[in-house]
């Protein structure tokens, strides 16, 4: 296995290719920007759990920089092997392992399982290419994700058991299609609201909602089922639909499908997955030292406090 790469400070990408820590410390970042991004309809943020009763913004926080050296090292493995099955199966090792520090970190939750996946596979494209634009990241991304990891345990995951039960393809038909919910969804959202001045805050829960209008969120289905998917799609979309946030009635919506999301104990993880997601590509593509901080929101912040 690659060796792991503490990721201690913010690096600036290397000459031709990002430099891996830089790539694992913006993967870190954005995983806390997720996390921290307020209000949230059933997902940990700033007010408290969520739908969650087995994380907490201080664990989630913990757990991103626990896995951050093993984003290191998967970029670290690209840029040392071509992308080929051989690199398949390291960093699909490496991954493993970062499973294994998150566990670790949380006593057993799952914080960042699906985040793992995701972003372990556009670090790892990431780390050999030298067109930083989101396109051709997601594309190689996906040539990874197509190749077969023949040592991957034959254990039935929660996703797994969703994909038998919906036939719905999960985070991997996601990666194997080139992340078109954080390409054609997520980053076109965040852009959009930016050019039409809406503070960062608002933005990034603009990209969040229209990817939970659109995902078949294997989180969410295994919690609850169809009824529980078409509940988060349509609530997300009544938000938008009604002036999104920001707006008096687009926050009220918000409020609604937030007390609704955490009456069922149903929690969009894996549209969490995707923004974080997007904010990486993001801070790529605009050639950012650090992923941008969200200054329009504060620790305080109590709005729907469940």
């Amino acid at each position: 296995m690659a060796k792991m790469l503490p990721v201690l400070r913010q690096v600036a990408p290397a000459r031709g290719v990002f430099a891996a820590e830089h790539l694992a410390e913006l993967a870190r970042q954005a995983l806390v920007a997720e996390a921290e991004l307020t209000p949230k309809p059933g997902l940990v943020d700033r007010r408290g759990s969520g739908s969650h009763d087995d994380l907490s913004l201080d664990l989630m926080r913990r757990s991103a920089a626990a896995i951050a050296p093993y984003f290191a090292a998967m970029a670290a493995a690209a840029q040392s092997m071509p992308f080929s099955r051989a690199l398949r199966t390291e960093v699909a090792a490496i991954g493993r392992a970062a499973e294994s520090a998150m566990l670790q970190t949380t006593g057993g939750s799952n914080s960042h399982k699906g985040a793992i996946w995701i972003l372990g596979l556009l670090v790892t494209a990431a780390g050999q290419c030298v067109d930083s634009s989101p396109e051709s990241i997601a594309q190689d991304a996906s040539v990874l994700a197509l190749l077969p990891d023949r040592a991957q345990p034959q254990l039935v995951s929660h996703g797994d058991m969703v994909r038998a039960r919906y036939g719905t393809t999960g985070a991997r038909g996601e990666a194997i299609t080139g992340f078109p919910h954080v390409v054609d969804v997520g980053l076109p959202t965040l852009r959009a609201a930016r050019s039409n001045c809406c503070i960062e805050t608002n933005s990034r829960l603009s990209a969040l909602l229209n990817i939970m209008v659109r995902l078949e969120d294997t989180c969410v289905l295994y919690r609850g089922g169809t009824e529980g998917l078409a509940a988060v799609q349509k609530g997300a979309s009544d938000v938008l639909l009604v002036g999104g946030p920001g707006s008096v009635a687009g926050d009220q919506a918000m409020f609604q499908l937030d007390h609704e999301l955490f009456i069922r104990k149903i929690s969009p993880g894996g549209s969490a997955d995707l923004l974080a997601a997007t904010l990486f590509l993001d801070a790529l593509e605009r050639d950012q030292c650090a992923v941008e901080e969200d200054n329009s929101l504060s620790e305080e912040y109590t709005y729907g406090k469940n």
